[in-house]
């Protein structure tokens, strides 16, 4: 079999890729510092979230585990071939009030820009980095666009959410070329990661 080299997420969904790729035991928990584990035929690469699509397309990592957020707010070229079921939360327009919304505060701008031509709201987009609950609080925007999960970091800023924009899982991708030259392989971590689904679904 083929080895496939397979980038995962640092950050919150580690644990949740690794226990669907079926490795806890041979993955350090103690040493977050650790970038690059040989586990079997797997080559496995820890990656900033945003960065994993990188690592595909460009043909360092043959797949890579990364959030639907991500693949929707920038183009790729790599495939789309698997919903993990994993790290489930959502894209939603969050306000302190409702009012018409005039600037909206995002670091996802370009999903930001196709919700408001998509509903015709003529407002200003603002890209922040992190903690865009303070652009409400501080009267810099009128809205913000984020991921939602437990909800509890907006109503914590007396935020509430008034629109859902779209589900976000984490998903399967895979290099063009890796996915032609490894297809036997790939398939067969596909497989590997519907069983484990069902074992946690059980």
């Amino acid at each position: 079999m083929n080895e496939l080299t397979i980038v995962i997420p640092s950050g919150r969904l580690k644990s949740e890729c690794v226990k669907l790729l079926g490795i806890c035991a041979h993955i350090d928990k103690n040493s977050s510092r650790k970038l690059v584990w040989k586990v079997g035929n797997y080559k496995i690469i820890q990656a900033k979230p945003v960065d994993v699509p990188i690592y595909v397309e460009k043909g360092i990592a043959d797949v890579g585990l990364v959030g639907k957020d991500i693949l929707m707010e920038n183009e790729y070229n790599v495939y789309e071939l698997f919903d993990c079921d994993i790290g489930n939360c959502h894209l939603a327009i969050a306000q302190s009030e409702r009012k018409k919304i005039n600037v909206i505060a995002s670091k996802y701008v370009n999903i930001t820009k196709e919700y408001c031509v998509n509903n015709n709201i003529n407002a200003e987009v603002i890209k922040l980095n992190g903690s865009v609950e303070l652009a409400p609080i501080l009267g810099l925007a009128d809205a913000i666009l984020d991921i939602v999960s437990t909800g509890n970091t907006l109503k914590a800023n007396d935020l509430k959410e008034v629109v859902k924009v779209a589900d976000v899982s984490v998903r399967l991708i895979a290099n063009i070329s890796s996915y032609q030259l490894k297809r036997n392989s790939i398939t067969n971590l596909i497989s590997s990661l519907k069983e484990n689904q069902d074992v946690k679904a059980i």
